[in-house]
């Protein structure tokens, strides 16, 4: 790696690290939001298409694997009376079943961002409620945003670089 590799290679380490914890501070000091969520959205805006629109779809997916979640979390509840300890069984087939069948969907079809909701929500273990979907996908929407910024910022130092 020659020198003008390795400076824009720093520069581009610096500024997404500097992305990184700011995101991190604003979910955690600020919102008072789980860090591990705002990364669950990071890791939902690299799964494809690097482009806000993309961003954007992958984002909806977490959020709808969040509902999915928060639908098993219910799901179990009712159904735990008459399967016991088997109900988890039952409500991970046909969750599996739905997230994979919406894999099939013309737009919002994004697999692992359903599977990282569906993550995030069992991971946070906080109750099945509108309030725990608005804290998940608040932080998970400024993992997303933060994540575009990191990639918009490694397309900028890149285009910047000299041609050779």
């Amino acid at each position: 790696m020659n020198s003008n590799a390795f400076s824009r290679y720093l520069k581009i380490v610096s500024g997404e690290s500097v992305i990184a914890s700011s995101a991190a501070t604003v979910s955690t000091l600020l919102l008072e939001l789980p860090v591990w969520a705002m990364f669950i959205g990071w890791i939902a805006f690299f799964t494809r298409g690097l482009n806000w629109r993309s961003g954007l779809v992958n984002l909806s997916c977490v959020l709808i694997g969040l509902l999915l979640g928060i639908g098993a979390a219910h799901a179990l509840g009712a159904l735990n009376p008459l399967f016991g300890t088997y109900a988890i069984s039952v409500v991970v087939v046909v969750v599996t079943g739905i997230a994979l069948s919406l894999a099939r969907a013309p737009v919002f079809n994004n697999l692992l961002g359903f599977f990282l909701g569906l993550v995030a929500y069992f991971a946070s273990h906080l109750p099945p409620s509108p309030a725990t979907l608005l804290t998940l996908g608040l932080a998970v929407a400024i993992g997303t945003a933060a994540g575009f910024l990191a990639h918009a910022w490694q397309h900028y130092i890149n285009a910047a670089a000299p041609v050779r």
